[in-house]
């Protein structure tokens, strides 16, 4: 009871054509298969940005700069 037999299929079919015509129909499949396509696509990039190592992503560590000196020669009384 719980499967799907081909006169189920048909009868889907028989519905779809009956629904959008025979005209639409391949403007529906064009349009299905194009937002799939894209489906995988979107799917491929977030799974390879997902794959990165975390520390690709941060900026590059920088040791921390010296505060300046004040130069020996220079005299700061006056």
């Amino acid at each position: 009871m719980g499967e799907f037999s081909p006169w189920h299929l048909a009868i889907v079919a028989l519905v779809f054509v009956v629904l959008f015509g025979s005209r639409k129909l391949p403007d529906v499949a064009r349009g299905v298969g194009q937002s799939l396509r894209i489906f995988k696509a979107e799917m491929k990039a977030d799974s390879s940005e997902e794959a990165k190592p975390a520390a690709a992503s941060l900026p590059p560590a920088t040791e921390p700069q010296a505060a300046p000196q004040p130069d020996a020669r220079q005299s700061t009384t006056s």
